[in-house]
């Protein structure tokens, strides 16, 4: 009888391991609730428009790709329990997270379970500086933004007073803090140096403050919900200084929180999508299943697809083997070429300026 009992256990025991073992489970990270939801949604339909293509076509190895979505709420502490939950339900790799004081709490723990990540938004140079062979992402890094940012103040837009302001968070301050560093290494002065709280709604205090320095240029490094509000309370002070900032408040919801006030506001982010040639698939099957493209969609959608090339080509979904086929990929996506070098980073990341003009970012053409 306890012989039955026991191969009915072990039977049992074999038939959920290979049910287990049907579908390639794919993690997706980033906030999918809150004030930054839309940017997690965006990496949500990037995904899922891979892995329905991939699906599509048979799946890889025999099996069908599902994706485990992970809500860390751009908190690093839910950013680990997030971490630790793909961990857990095995998932083979992990696209996220959006942002970088969450990619990097989050990358000990893939690493340590050898489970590639590919982060399409963390530009922190931390992330990639860690040496953990298993962690890329495909946008740039916030050292390259802030000197291309630092570049187009003083030599384009000819000003050389700036007011920096971050939210105090991994992505905002440090991007914030090389574009003072790259600035006043080209001659211009940092009239004003201060934090705000991610979350809150008022910011007069600290731009009064810094009114008073008479700043030719505000330059904000954080998120959109932040900065709709700042760019709005600095006419309101009739604050006249240029607004300029990066790749987290080039959104529609900048548009919309800081309404007529964001006009003739600079951010740098990548090329345009429809002017990508590469893109045009991309453009054109994502507008049919999801509506507008988010910033982040297409570099979601690219970073799925490197994962699960390099699963294909690797024969195995086995992380540390992945993570080697990704090193060598020199992937043709909707971005164009991608290539990583030994340290994950891409090997081209292309930045350029952008400006609301008529209530739309339109990529900026000097004279234009």
């Amino acid at each position: 009888m306890k012989k039955i009992f026991f191969t009915g256990i072990l039977l049992f025991t074999l038939f959920a391991c290979q049910k287990g073992e049907e579908v390639l489970r794919i993690g997706v990270a980033g906030p999918m609730t809150g004030d930054q939801a839309k940017m997690g949604m965006d990496l949500i339909n990037g995904v899922t428009l891979a892995i329905e293509e991939w699906n599509a076509r048979g799946g890889i190895l025999g099996r069908k790709i599902e994706i485990v979505k992970g809500d860390d709420r751009h908190d690093p502490r839910e950013a680990v329990n997030v971490a630790n939950k793909f961990v857990n339900v095995g998932v083979v790799g992990v696209i996220g997270h959006w942002n970088s004081s969450c990619s990097i709490p989050a990358s000990k723990i893939y690493f340590e379970s050898s489970i590639p990540q590919i982060s399409p938004a963390s530009t922190n140079p931390t992330l990639t500086d860690q040496g953990f062979r298993s962690v890329f992402r495909t946008c740039g890094r916030d050292d390259q933004q802030g000197k291309v940012g630092a570049e187009f103040i003083v030599n384009t837009l000819k000003k050389t007073k700036i007011a920096v302001l971050h939210d105090k968070t991994t992505y905002g301050q440090g991007l914030a803090d090389e574009l003072k560093k790259n600035a006043e290494s080209q001659g211009a002065t940092t009239v004003a140096y201060e934090g705000i709280i991610q979350g809150d709604s008022d910011f007069s205090a600290v731009l009064t403050k810094v009114k008073s320095q008479n700043p030719e240029v505000i330059y904000y490094g954080g998120i959109y919900p932040e900065a709709g509000l700042l760019v709005k309370q600095m006419r309101q002070l009739e604050i006249n200084a240029l607004f300029v900032s990066g790749d987290g408040v080039i959104d529609q919801e900048f548009l919309k929180i800081g309404g007529d006030a964001t006009e003739g506001s600079f951010l740098s982010f990548g090329p345009s999508v429809e002017e990508i040639p590469t893109a045009k698939k991309f453009i054109e099957n994502y507008t049919k299943r999801f509506g507008e493209i988010g910033p982040y969609s297409i570099y979601a959608y690219d970073a799925a697809n490197i994962l699960l090339t390099a699963i294909s080509n690797a024969g195995t979904s086995e992380g540390k083997r992945v993570a080697e086929e990704i090193h060598k990929l020199s992937y043709e996506g909707s971005l164009g070429t991608i290539e990583f070098d030994e340290k994950g980073d891409v090997k081209v990341a292309p930045y350029i300026f952008w400006i609301v003009k008529g209530g739309k970012f339109v990529p900026y053409k000097p004279g234009a």
